[in-house]
């Protein structure tokens, strides 16, 4: 569940967001009481160089993971995805979903805002416990993708022979 912070710790994101962007060297010891601070743009000339190159970077994908008495279950948002547009994989006790999520074929001349993701999209996560590979179910429905493991019953004591 989500909390909401107190003005103190709001205060405190600013300035990790504003260190995170700028980076440390770019905040004097008293930026606190400077007041918001823009990074100078001559310096990222070449940065926005960069920027122009068309390089595409998959997003990633949210997910929960929770288990219950018998499964392990992901739940991924995927509202807006086409079942056919989705790639579900485990190896080596990975899970790996990629997919693409299209806009559609609009000819857009200008965004006046755009705030939602669009593209490829990929995650790989390493399952916290072992379980059956060969007995997996994955759901789409209402836009969330449900993908149940059943899980390895392990002893909990094992005797190990010695050599």
């Amino acid at each position: 569940m989500a909390r909401r912070a107190n003005r103190d710790d709001d205060l405190l994101m600013e300035d990790e967001l504003t260190a995170a962007f700028l980076g440390d060297d770019d905040l004097g010891s008293d930026a606190e009481d400077q007041g918001p601070t823009q990074a100078a743009p001559a310096d990222n000339a070449a940065a926005d160089d960069e920027w122009d190159e068309e390089e595409v970077v998959p997003g990633q994908l949210a997910v929960d993971v929770y288990e219950t008495k018998e499964k392990l279950v992901v739940k991924a948002r995927t509202a807006g995805v086409n079942k056919n547009d989705l790639d579900v994989s485990i190896s080596d006790n990975t899970l790996s979903i990629r997919g693409t999520l299209s806009a559609g074929e609009e000819d857009v001349e200008n965004y006046f805002v755009q705030e939602c993701y669009w593209g490829e999209f990929s995650r790989s996560i390493t399952l916290p416990v072992p379980v059956k590979e060969d007995e997996i179910e994955a759901v789409l429905k209402d836009g969330v993708l449900t993908i149940s493991f059943n899980k390895l019953k392990q002893d909990t004591v094992k005797k190990i022979q010695i050599l």
